[in-house]
């Protein structure tokens, strides 16, 4: 069955942004960065693919969600960032009408998306981001693939958005240090029931 996995880069107190919504003292130099091209292409936006002169293989995602804020960090960049999987994008006030074609504007509430999404079958699923996504979806995720950076930025974007929910464990499945500083770290949710090594 396909997952549901947030996969981000985050700082060492948490953060996934500044607070004015940019990534710019995450390293975007280092052996971390082979990883992402080897690895990972699928969650390389068309701009930086045309750029590495690469194409993504849709091997790990085929669909990617957002929150609007999400998408329009990238926006000085492109209107249309990952053509090669299925966006979505999630808004209260924005319409199909604000975006190219191949992006869904939708104002659904993000499990029912992801069920069905799960249910239709396919690749995995991408969570993008942003916090406030990731904290309604906190249920639905499979997995989380965190680029840890060596850096403390003090405030900007969280993780998860502050919520109510109830606590969720997950097992940390592998580890992987670069001598950038950057630290993978890759988790699954644990099943109730079953013990941690």
């Amino acid at each position: 069955m396909r997952q549901l996995v947030y996969y981000v880069a985050v700082s060492l107190d948490g953060r996934i942004a500044s607070p004015t919504g940019d990534f710019e003292a995450f390293s975007v130099h280092g052996d971390h960065i082979d990883m992402i091209v080897n690895e990972w292409s699928d969650t390389i936006p068309k701009v930086g693919l045309d750029a590495l002169g690469i194409t993504a293989d849709n091997s790990r995602f085929d669909t990617v969600l957002m929150g609007w804020n999400t998408y329009a960090a990238g926006l000085s960049a492109t209107d249309n960032p990952y053509p090669h999987l299925d966006q979505y994008v999630f808004s209260r006030c924005r319409t199909n009408n604000d975006v190219p074609g191949g992006i869904t504007i939708t104002d659904r509430n993000p499990e029912d998306v992801v069920r069905d999404l799960k249910a239709a079958g396919g690749g995995d699923i991408w969570l993008c981001g942003g916090g406030i996504l990731a904290s309604s979806l906190v249920n639905e995720i499979d997995r989380l693939v965190l680029k840890v950076n060596p850096v403390i930025l003090g405030a900007g974007k969280p993780l998860f958005e502050a919520g109510t929910y109830d606590p969720r464990t997950f097992e940390l499945t592998a580890s992987t240090p670069y001598h950038s500083g950057v630290v993978v770290n890759e988790y699954a949710r644990r099943v109730e029931g079953t013990a941690t090594a």
